[in-house]
């Protein structure tokens, strides 16, 4: 079936993450797409999304996703995870979140979940929030186990691909 992909960011305060959840499970039921939040703050650049989502498409399309729902292989993809339960780390949290939300559907079903979602957040560009950043390094190095030996290897400015490498080993590394 043909997918259309729309991505959305912005920030919002989660008081419950199951009550938002539920929320965000009943647009996309009601919509017929699958939507996925994940932690903008832990994402290295909108090329660590872009090709986390094109893996997991890919993975589902061949019948080789390990989740079975397409949005849950997204973010293993995304945390550069083998493990469903480990992916999570990269999910939204209870609290403040800078958030990005991948959607998958027809067009038509898009246009009206994402009005939804619009109701739920405060919309930011994606270019802003997706950016690696300095504030971002910590974590990230933290998450996807980047060594201080890889970055002397490869040099600060590649932190971005080594979590794109992440991603890409996602299928092999334990």
């Amino acid at each position: 079936m043909q997918r259309e992909i729309q991505i959305i960011c912005g920030n919002i305060n989660i008081s419950s993450l199951s009550d938002f959840l539920k929320s965000v499970n009943s647009v996309a039921s009601e919509n017929e797409v699958i939507i996925q939040g994940l932690n903008a703050d832990l994402i290295a650049g909108e090329g660590h999304l872009h090709f986390a989502v094109g893996k997991a498409l890919r993975a589902v399309a061949a019948g080789r996703n390990i989740a079975k729902d397409p949005g849950i292989e997204i973010m293993r993809y995304a945390s550069g995870e083998r493990q469903i339960e480990r992916s999570f780390s990269i999910g939204l949290r209870e609290g403040e979140n800078n958030a990005v939300f991948v959607l998958l559907g027809k067009m038509d079903n898009l246009v009206l979940a994402l009005s939804a979602i619009r109701k739920l957040i405060i919309e930011k560009p994606c270019s802003e929030l997706l950016a690696y950043s300095d504030s971002k390094r910590q974590e990230i190095l933290s998450l996807f186990g980047i060594t201080d030996a890889e970055i002397e290897a490869s040099g600060e400015e590649h932190i971005p691909e080594l979590v794109i490498e992440r991603v890409a080993l996602a299928d092999f590394v334990k």
